[in-house]
């Protein structure tokens, strides 16, 4: 099976079907409260300690931790759609997280401003080539002050291998199909995703890749950029008894800090 991908692909893969064909996961309110209460007690941050959420989406850990009282909260994602979606969720729920679209490799947000930058979902490894995906842990240390934490949350690489799944599928909405043909190049998962709607017909065809990260890559390449203190949580949110979640079903978190000068 030969899987073509764009580069790109991300720029246009998160839309409101995204927000149905991935609704276990990205719209579950319980799990995002554990995951929240890991960022909580991972970071140990001050309710006043401003957070960026990188590659946030709809951000649904931003708007809880809003919801608990953190005032000063951003969302960064390239997402129009689900910029828009958080927005609305924020207004409704009379919250001040702030919503900005961008490119999480160059945010054009100011130096050493967020005391956290949050990195969930394993919303790290969309670039095939490592130089890319090391630009934002760059520019993650660029913003954060001195001190200051990073915490990632990516698939587990150990897990993703040898449970490696070629085709999944499963059922959203009440109408959708959502078919997965994946694979496996060194490690690199490419992935062909086809939505079939059982009254509109074919919603969506396309392929993406996610690439992953064992603890000695990752751990290396955020030493290389400056971060110190890395240390790693595997089985986190482990949902293997839940069923094929993709890179979603078993993660690990990673946890550094920009060292003071």
């Amino acid at each position: 099976m030969t899987l073509q991908v764009s580069a790109d692909w991300w720029k246009e893969a998160f839309d409101d079907v995204y927000l149905v064909t991935d609704a276990r996961s990205v719209c579950d309110a319980d799990l995002t409260a554990k995951e929240v209460d890991f960022v909580e007690s991972a970071l140990n941050l001050d309710k006043s300690a401003p957070i960026l959420d990188l590659c946030g989406g709809q951000g649904r850990h931003a708007l809880e931790l809003s919801r608990r009282g953190f005032s000063s909260v951003k969302v960064l994602d390239y997402s129009d759609c689900l910029i828009e979606t958080g927005r609305l969720q924020a207004e409704k729920r009379n919250l001040n997280t702030e919503f900005i679209r961008g490119d999480a490799r160059d945010t054009d947000l100011a130096s050493r401003s967020f005391e956290a930058v949050i990195v969930m979902g394993g919303s790290f490894g969309y670039f095939v080539r490592d130089a890319e995906n090391r630009r934002i842990l760059e520019e993650s240390f660029r913003v954060l002050k001195p001190g200051g934490g990073l915490l990632l949350d990516l698939p587990d690489k150990g897990y993703a291998l040898e449970n490696f799944q070629a085709v999944s599928s499963h059922e959203a909405g009440g109408t959708l199909r959502i078919t997965r043909k994946r694979k496996l190049e060194g490690d690199v998962i490419y992935c062909r995703e086809t939505v079939i709607c059982s009254r509109k017909g074919c919603l969506r065809d396309k392929t993406y890749c996610v690439r992953l990260y064992g603890p000695e890559e990752i751990g290396g390449m955020l030493e290389d950029v400056g971060f110190v203190g890395v240390s790693f949580r595997e089985d986190f949110m482990d949902r293997r008894e839940k069923g094929d979640y993709g890179t979603m079903t078993n993660r690990m978190v990673v946890v550094s800090s920009r060292p003071f000068p």
